[in-house]
């Protein structure tokens, strides 16, 4: 369950990816640096096809973010995703994901919201945007209410203030996309990737 994974980890990677070709070699350095994790986000056109060719590496559990749509979710799940991560929370894909059975991570960002997922029998939950809705303080101040509610902030995550987060007692994990460079240097890219990866570890 995604949940266990999270636990185990601590760190959900966040990937946003428009080359497809780079796609498994990705997947293989997140297994080989011990951080067989990774959800990637529905925001490029070639989503679906990374998806394809990640959901087959042995040994990554890969789900799949920014998703908006029932539909969206049914073919991720098809195509072999383990879990689905939105930005919010609505109906929807709340009953979508109970049809399906499919681990879903719905983002909140207020007290009401996450009122609306307890409904819904969620324990677990997505806090975005992090960074923008006033870090750590700010979550510590609103998970107070939920003693039984466990978040996974994401959204200007970093190296800098991940563990300030994981110091939080309601945090599950964190997810965040640092790891994941802007170059279109093939030998960069990976470079630092591993280099974020081992960090993490450390």
């Amino acid at each position: 369950m995604l949940v266990d994974e999270v636990k185990r980890f601590r760190v959900v990677p966040v990937l946003v990816l428009n080359n497809v070709d780079w796609a498994e070699k990705i997947g293989r350095s997140l297994v080989d640096n011990d951080l067989p994790l990774v959800e990637l986000t529905l925001r490029t056109p070639s989503a679906f096809d990374s998806l394809k060719k990640l959901v087959k590496i042995d040994g990554l559990t890969v789900g799949v973010g920014s998703v908006q749509s029932a539909d969206q979710m049914e073919s991720a799940q098809a195509l072999g995703a383990s879990f689905a991560v939105s930005a919010g929370i609505n109906e929807k894909l709340l009953l979508k994901a109970k049809e399906l059975a499919f681990d879903y991570l719905p983002g909140v960002s207020t007290p009401s919201e996450i009122l609306s997922a307890i409904e819904y029998g969620l324990e677990t939950l997505k806090w975005f945007p992090a960074g923008a809705l006033g870090g750590p303080e700010t979550l510590k101040a609103i998970s107070a209410p939920f003693p039984n509610i466990t978040f996974v902030p994401t959204g200007g995550i970093t190296p800098k203030n991940m563990k300030e987060y994981l110091a939080l007692d309601s945090v599950l994990g964190v997810g965040g996309s640092w790891m994941f460079s802007k170059s279109d240097s093939e030998e960069e890219y990976f470079a630092k990737l591993k280099e974020a990866l081992v960090e993490i570890k450390e």
